[in-house]
């Protein structure tokens, strides 16, 4: 994919936040989380159980991450758009069961689902 790997363009697999927090209270699921925001968005608030992994390292850290490929793997950003070149990545990577998560962050603060970090402002969604 070259150095425009990230570019965000085209449909992967989703999976709507309600669904995710069914997976993550479910620890036989043994869902893994990749977030891909910057490390300021992830300190101010991510899901619990979540890894940063901003979008610009993770081509060159995935390998690094020992996630397992038997297990589902959820992508997740502001607003579903850094996810998608992970999950290409992923599934080019034989990850079968990678998915983002659907509407982003966005989503899952509407849903008002967990979340943990120190509330900094780039916890505040921008449609509140």
């Amino acid at each position: 994919m070259g150095f425009f790997w990230w570019i965000p363009f085209g449909k992967v697999p989703e999976m709507p936040a309600d669904q995710v927090e069914r997976l993550r209270q479910d620890a036989a699921t043994g869902l893994q989380i990749v977030d891909v925001r910057t490390s300021l968005e992830w300190k101010a608030s991510h899901i619990p159980g979540a890894i940063s992994v901003p979008i610009t390292e993770f081509n060159t850290r995935l390998p690094g991450l020992q996630l397992d490929k038997a297990r589902p793997v959820l992508a997740i950003c502001l607003s579903a758009h850094r996810s998608i070149p992970a999950v290409r990545k992923l599934r080019q990577q034989g990850f079968k069961q990678a998915y983002q998560l659907q509407g982003g962050m966005l989503s899952w603060w509407k849903a008002k689902l967990p979340t943990t970090g120190d509330g900094g402002d780039a916890a505040t969604p921008p449609c509140q």
